[in-house]
């Protein structure tokens, strides 16, 4: 038991590198950066940078089991950049939140690798009820529009784009496009669905 917690600590741990990605990430998928001569300390004002510098460092000591200290860290992000994310969420190197505002990010959510989010993004859970795994799944390369919700335990496969405003609560095939409300895939491997 203790091997197995000793094992998740420095796998945390090692996500601060995490980092790197995330802000180079960021750069690459900005049009607003590119080629600006000081879009790198341009972009030290981007919310969505510092919510989730303090969330790797937030999610090392949830892993840890730190008490409180995880969701203080989280409080002080959310107050300083409007964008919430658990500590317990789970999220892979290259994440950008763009504009960021109104983002929150549950508990149980894994999110993949190169995940470009925009604001008012909801991963959120669709029962109250439920205990366990409540939040979505999201893939790697993944693009989600601003105001998107995406509810429960389901899963977005990689290289899926989710669009504006869409309200999603079922899964969504690999290479799909998903708009509306409900949340209808309307592309598959660019080809035109129903």
């Amino acid at each position: 038991m203790f091997l197995q917690y000793a094992s998740n600590v420095i796998r945390a741990f090692a996500e601060i590198r995490y980092l790197i990605f995330d802000y180079q990430n960021a750069y690459r998928k900005d049009p607003a950066l590119r080629g600006k001569a000081f879009g790198i300390l341009e972009m030290t004002t981007y919310a969505g940078l510092w919510a989730i510098t303090f969330h790797r460092f937030a999610h090392v000591l949830f892993v840890a089991r730190v008490p409180f200290l995880p969701r203080l860290l989280s409080q002080i992000s959310r107050f300083l950049t409007g964008i919430e994310i658990h500590p317990g969420a789970q999220i892979g190197k290259g994440f950008f939140i763009d504009h960021g505002n109104g983002v929150v990010i549950g508990e149980t959510s894994q999110i993949g690798e190169n995940v470009l989010m925009f604001h008012q993004v909801t991963l959120g859970n669709a029962d109250f009820n439920s205990t366990g795994k409540r939040h979505p799944t999201i893939g790697n390369d993944v693009i989600i529009g601003a105001g998107a919700k995406i509810l429960g335990p389901i899963s977005i496969c990689d290289s899926t784009i989710i669009g504006a405003g869409s309200i999603v609560t079922k899964s969504a095939p690999i290479h799909s496009v998903v708009v509306g409300n409900p949340g209808r895939v309307i592309r598959r491997d660019g080809i035109k669905v129903g």
